[in-house]
């Protein structure tokens, strides 16, 4: 809900997207502390592709 909200509440679609990455990076971080690299590369792949897959999912069942 994070960059969703930033972009709703701003109006501004990029401002949402920073808000995404800067929560990516964040969370990549701190899973690359305490699960590694390699674990901390696997789960932010996850992250984009379930960002990436979103926008047709939603073109397809409405936002």
């Amino acid at each position: 809900m994070g960059g969703y909200g930033v972009a709703r509440w701003t109006k501004q679609r990029p401002l949402g997207g920073v808000a995404l990455a800067a929560a990516g990076a964040v969370a990549a971080r701190q899973w690359a502390r305490s699960a590694g690299a390699g674990k901390a590369a696997a789960l932010s792949g996850l992250y984009v592709a379930a960002f990436a897959g979103s926008h047709p999912l939603a073109k397809k069942v409405g936002a």
